[in-house]
């Protein structure tokens, strides 16, 4: 069977997860694969370009997920009316969906626990999983909670407390869900726990419904 570049993204995503990136050679990816080192060249010049295209990769099913959610795709500076646009209930569904996306999705799974070993190895590395998994989505979430007091879905209380100490407890929970999952916790019971914990956030701060 041809060996694609997907075939060669997802092994070499595998190898990294479980070895770390300096450990693991293009020989030891071409062998996984089954091929020669001649033809992983054909299709990348080197594992850094791997590296490359797996990042490509994993932006790409990042954003088909907040497309699938119906929240912005692009950062706040990029499309401010998405933003403007984005209700609870739409916030609700992505991060329900963030949690069953990293921890079911193979390539999702995968990449964060490749980026979580290597946050420590380089700058590079800490500044792609603050990005990808840390502040960015703090950040993110900051910026529409910011809109929702602008535009008034959210009461008083929630003003006062501010967009970013919002997103930060708001996001908290996911983030936990997901490391109970790694420790082995019922995926179906954490789930329906996070699910609780929005909806109690709803109860205090929000003042449209957000259906479950």
């Amino acid at each position: 069977m041809k060996t694609t570049k997907e075939d060669i993204i997802l092994t070499s995503l595998r190898l990294f997860a479980e070895r770390g990136f300096e450990a693991v050679s293009t020989s030891m990816i071409a062998q996984e694969l089954g091929i020669t080192k001649g033809a992983l060249y054909r299709h990348y010049e080197n594992k850094q370009a791997i590296f490359d295209a797996i990042i490509v990769k994993m932006f790409e099913l990042d954003a088909k997920q907040a497309e699938t959610s119906g929240v912005p795709v692009k950062e706040y500076s990029d499309d401010a009316e998405a933003y403007k646009e984005t209700g609870f209930r739409d916030l609700c569904e992505f991060v329900n969906e963030q949690y069953s996306f990293w921890t079911e999705n193979e390539f999702a799974k995968l990449f964060r626990r490749m980026i979580t070993i290597e946050q420590f190895k380089s700058p590079e590395m800490n500044k792609l999983y603050q990005d990808v998994i840390a502040i960015g989505p703090v950040k993110y979430t900051k910026d529409l909670f910011g809109e929702m007091i602008v535009n008034g879905q959210l009461n008083a209380d929630a003003a006062g407390l501010g967009a970013w100490n919002l997103a930060v407890q708001f996001f908290a929970p996911l983030q936990l869900s997901i490391q109970l999952f790694d420790g082995g916790a019922d995926s179906e019971e954490t789930r329906e726990n996070l699910k609780k914990v929005t909806r109690e956030f709803e109860r205090k701060y929000i003042k449209q419904v957000c259906s479950q």
